[in-house]
């Protein structure tokens, strides 16, 4: 007899987007990038994308942004994830890696804050 454990998450990784995306300015930058890029884009819990030219999938890159209740700017490892066709363009995904649990913590507050029409 095989039992589902409870806990188990079945859902595929599309299911998987609870988290909404606010908007957010980022500063992306890459190994043999020329500094940082600055794009307008959205953050969720799990990454950042933003429309505009496609990167190679795979290629880490490392994301700079503000929330506004923390005192320094955040910079977080990411991985490229394949685009995805959008309403205004190709939207370039970039998944977080390896996110310290206090920014985790501070990104899901600033969602929630933005959610409920808060500053």
């Amino acid at each position: 007899m095989s039992e589902q454990n409870e806990n188990q998450d079945t859902r595929t990784t599309e299911d998987r987007r609870d988290s909404p995306r606010v908007p957010m300015r980022l500063k992306v930058g890459w190994d043999g990038a020329d500094g940082f890029l600055e794009r307008a884009g959205d953050l969720s819990l799990g990454g950042v994308g933003w429309v505009g030219e496609a990167l190679d999938e795979g290629k880490d890159v490392m994301v700079r942004f503000t929330l506004p209740s923390a005192p320094e700017e955040a910079v977080v490892k990411g991985k490229v994830l394949g685009p995805k066709p959008g309403a205004a363009g190709l939207v370039v995904r970039v998944k977080f890696v390896d996110l310290p649990v206090e920014l985790e913590l501070a990104i899901a507050r600033h969602l929630d804050e933005q959610a409920k029409g808060g500053a």
